[in-house]
């Protein structure tokens, strides 16, 4: 058996891990640190682990991969033994993820391919604040567009309803609710309107086969019930309200996006929420690119919106910024939980 106590892959699972636990999922970490001390070459799912290369300590997030199959596992019942352990029936973390490895090791192999989507809706919380200062700005209807889409849950905000701090938005009779913990003064009060949605992403998730949705209900961590409550009823909403995602390059797609004719009337606004870290830099440069080139050609009419809910530089804080067109103005409009459990308005 190979050693492994000095692989590098190992410490980004075991800081995924940490992460974790920084995040109130206990039973997630303690998953992804048996995954790391088990992980060997006498697995097909050990050799990958083993053999990968993870630069940005979550970029690949290689942990978290793993800990999504596990967790698909651990809802089918094939596993007895790891399901357990989702149930709290078992305590044994190490015994659990053994027993998946013994049982189904080539499937789990196959989820290290998969990048980890969330797709998390309570971002959309976010999104619909800075609409809300973009619609008291400009007072004109919206079309959206999304980098980094996922299954596209997001873009359909316009079906779920909003209490930001007392400020009410969305759809009144929405069975998915957000309502944040809201710091500081309130967004403006202003109708948002939303013409249309579209988003894209490299690896878009249908949401329209339960393996799809079963996928998107693995990467929720198990420790945090009301996040699965939230994207099962979002799937169900999206059943009766497909999202429009296309599959493709952020770069290529806005900058497509961005080359149509625009309307009278209407802002478009560009948004991406907990993507902007993955795209490479010169993608980030060409999207860069795009949105100044068309906000140059903006004007009162026609305004151009670049909304992002992101992680600073420094890796300090998430922040809601809007920048908006014409003029170019960007508003840092609030720092947020990455899953907004909290926002924080500063404006």
């Amino acid at each position: 058996m190979a050693s492994t106590a000095d692989s590098p892959i190992l410490d980004t699972f075991r800081a995924q891990a940490e992460a974790c636990r920084q995040m109130a999922a206990p039973l997630t970490a303690r998953i992804i640190d048996a995954a790391a001390d088990l992980a060997d070459d006498r697995t097909r799912t050990g050799r990958r682990i083993l053999g990968a290369v993870d630069h940005s300590g979550y970029g690949e997030a290689t942990g978290l991969r793993l800990a999504g199959g596990l967790h698909a596992l651990a809802r089918s019942g094939d596993v007895p033994k790891l399901s357990a352990f989702y149930a709290r029936e078992a305590d044994d973390a190490h015994a659990a993820v053994a027993a998946a490895l013994a049982a189904r090791d080539a499937w789990l192999e196959r989820w290290l391919d998969l990048p980890p989507q969330t797709n998390e809706t309570a971002r959309s919380a976010a999104v619909m604040a800075g609409l809300l200062v973009a619609a008291r700005r400009f007072g004109l209807p919206f079309r959206l567009f999304e980098l980094g889409s996922s299954a596209g849950l997001n873009l359909n905000l316009a079906h779920y309803r909003f209490d930001l701090g007392g400020v009410t938005a969305g759809d009144p009779d929405s069975p998915l609710a957000f309502i944040p913990e809201w710091r500081g003064a309130t967004p403006p009060a202003a109708p948002v309107t939303i013409l249309a949605s579209q988003g894209v992403d490299i690896a878009p998730i249908a949401t329209d086969t339960a393996e799809a949705r079963e996928r998107l209900i693995a990467y929720m961590w198990i420790d945090q019930p009301e996040r699965i409550a939230r994207i099962e009823t979002a799937l169900a909403i999206a059943k009766v309200h497909p999202p429009r995602v296309a599959k493709g390059d952020a770069a290529d797609w806005t900058e497509a996006r961005m080359a149509e004719p625009v309307e009278s009337g209407v802002m478009r606004v560009l948004f991406h929420t907990i993507a902007w870290q993955y795209f490479p830099d010169q993608v980030k440069a060409r999207v860069r690119g795009a949105l100044e080139k068309a906000g140059a050609l903006a004007d009162e009419d026609t305004p151009l919106g670049w909304l992002r809910l992101e992680i600073n530089d420094d890796r300090s804080a998430y922040e809601l910024r809007l920048t908006m067109w014409p003029g170019g103005e960007e508003i840092h409009l609030a720092d947020a939980h990455p899953y907004c459990a909290w926002v924080a308005w500063r404006i």
